[in-house]
């Protein structure tokens, strides 16, 4: 769900520790400590922190669609196919320009496990589809599941810890300007790839709400992270926008896919809000109409008694 890419905020400087007790002298020692990026003044502080807020934002953002999803089991009336599947190929092109371009390992981890949470509710999906369409073997299914949920969790330790020790064994120096830039440019459409399909995956949500009149069996607080988090990482890059007239133009068209894809995924689900306003108002009119009908039989009931 997050779009990170070749010059992320949070981007740091290939320098080892011994070269950046020198560099980065009057740089903040947390984060250099933890992402080993060089920050010296306010404007990239605060970068780096929203950032971190925006990561945050993202990690727990499908934990409330999965809760609501096991209480009801109605997760595939309520969520389209194709909203799971565009999530997924947005958080999978955006590991991709993570690796190829050798972003930092808070970056690498935070892209896996945005991968498997992404399969885990695909997985639960298609667990429900085949559950409410009463198909024989339910618990060898059941079973199933279970095994592929330790498969992801597995994955998302084993994966982002064997990434990391190659990429620490890995030595920049060695690469030459060409790879380097055929892997910035790599991760560059990776970008563009991946704010496509961020914002590819609202329509078929919004569609199919629009089709059910009913937001029911979908958790709001999926799409308010997204958008706490959305919010966050485009002010992120805005933070970091220099001042000198070039510098700036040439900041903004290397971070351009990243910016549509948070500020116009933070559009939609603004869309996506209304709907949620909407359909519940008359959810309660609904409910409202019902008590009314069924209130005179009671009364009639107590009646006769």
């Amino acid at each position: 769900m997050a779009e990170t890419g070749p010059r992320h905020p949070l981007h740091g400087v290939n320098v080892s520790r011994m070269e950046g007790r020198t560099l980065c002298s009057h740089g903040s020692p947390w984060i250099w400590l933890l992402l080993e990026q060089c920050v010296e003044n306010g404007w990239e502080y605060w970068s780096v922190v929203v950032g971190l807020v925006s990561i945050v934002c993202f990690l727990f953002a499908a934990l409330p669609q999965l809760y609501v999803a096991y209480k009801n089991g109605k997760v595939d009336q309520a969520l389209s196919i194709w909203f799971l599947l565009c999530l997924l190929g947005g958080d999978f092109t955006n590991f991709t320009g993570c690796y190829l371009t050798n972003q930092l390992p808070i970056q690498i981890v935070a892209a896996i496990f945005y991968v498997n949470m992404d399969i885990i509710m695909i997985s639960q999906f298609g667990y429900y589809k085949l559950k409410n369409n009463k198909i024989k073997g339910s618990g060898s299914l059941k079973g199933v599941c279970i095994g592929w949920l330790i498969v992801c969790i597995t994955l998302s330790v084993i994966l982002p810890s064997q990434l990391l020790l190659r990429n620490r064994h890995q030595s920049a120096d060695l690469e030459s300007q060409n790879t380097l830039g055929i892997r910035e440019m790599s991760g560059f459409i990776c970008g563009y790839v991946s704010a496509i399909f961020y914002l590819g995956s609202r329509f078929p949500q919004l569609y199919k709400n629009f089709q059910r009149k009913s937001t029911e069996g979908t958790s709001y607080l999926l799409f308010a992270s997204a958008m706490l988090g959305n919010f966050t990482y485009g002010l992120s890059l805005v933070l970091k926008l220099p001042t000198v007239g070039f510098h700036k133009n040439m900041y903004v068209v290397h971070h351009l896919p990243w910016m549509i894809g948070s500020f116009g995924v933070l559009l939609l689900d603004f869309f996506m809000t209304a709907q949620f306003i909407m359909y519940r108002e008359n959810k309660t009119t609904d409910s409202s109409l019902l008590a009314l009908e069924v209130e005179p039989l009671l009364l009639g009931d107590e009646e006769e008694t």
